[in-house]
């Protein structure tokens, strides 16, 4: 079930809360993803959080937006970048897209399988994905007060597991959101420090959500391939005998 993109927007930008999680998402995301200069970025559920950072250097933002969760204008005071897609259709041609962040997308999909198979075919060789899920054991999917509490959350093993069969390879991955989910003002002041003490901890056990880092993996064709021959020349003077040289006169 996917969110409204209003409810969203009034997380991410209107609550103390939601601006915490931009904060300590961004930060994650950049030590993987330090830079994008001169790429093709695209965006996939509701990750306009995350991109702004990019906007400057990459080659390309794009941010696809699913139809059942609807779309907003984006970024403000700027050229808007935001693309009401279906969810498993992308409006993307195959092979063009360097790197691609998909949040509140895949444990919202009725069709996640289609919708990583539609992922993998924008990206081009070598092309990388974060995917950022909640954590089926942390305290943010427990509680339907923040976007991270919808869906079905995953653990490390069966995020890395269903990349696998869709021919994703993960590189990378790491815990994020360490801070309690809640708006209280006595969470929110201590924010930092659990975040700053959380990084230390495996993410597995106080994360509340999985970031992973996956690369494209290229298969060659499966099963028997025939292989057709190769056109040759006609040799239109095969048989026929050498000339033979006639009397002397």
């Amino acid at each position: 079930m996917h969110l409204d993109v209003q409810d969203l927007r009034n997380f991410y930008y209107r609550h103390a809360l939601g601006r915490a999680v931009q904060n300590s998402l961004r930060e994650r995301v950049a030590s993987l993803w330090p830079e994008v200069t001169g790429q093709t970025l695209v965006g996939y559920g509701f990750s306009v959080p995350l991109l702004r950072p990019y906007l400057q250097d990459a080659r390309r933002v794009v941010a696809l937006m699913p139809g059942p969760q609807g779309v907003m204008p984006w970024p403000n005071n700027m050229p808007n970048v935001s693309v009401l897609c279906e969810e498993t259709r992308w409006p993307l041609e195959t092979g063009h897209v360097d790197r691609l962040i998909m949040m509140h997308g895949l444990e919202t999909s009725e069709h996640p399988s289609a919708l990583l198979e539609e992922a993998w075919r924008v990206l081009g060789p070598g092309g990388k994905a974060l995917f950022i899920v909640p954590n089926r054991a942390g305290l943010w999917s427990r509680r339907d007060a923040t976007p991270f509490g919808y869906g079905h959350p995953y653990s490390s093993s069966q995020l890395e597991t269903q990349l696998r069969k869709h021919q994703f390879l993960p590189e990378r991955h790491l815990g994020a959101l360490y801070q309690f989910p809640s708006h209280r003002r006595i969470w929110m002041k201590s924010a930092k420090l659990l975040e700053k003490v959380g990084r230390t901890m495996p993410a597995f056990i106080v994360g509340g959500v999985f970031i992973v880092e996956a690369s494209k993996r290229v298969y060659p064709p499966k099963g028997n391939t025939q292989r057709k021959p190769q056109r040759q020349g006609i040799p239109v003077l095969e048989g026929i005998s050498k000339p033979v040289a006639g009397p002397a006169g």
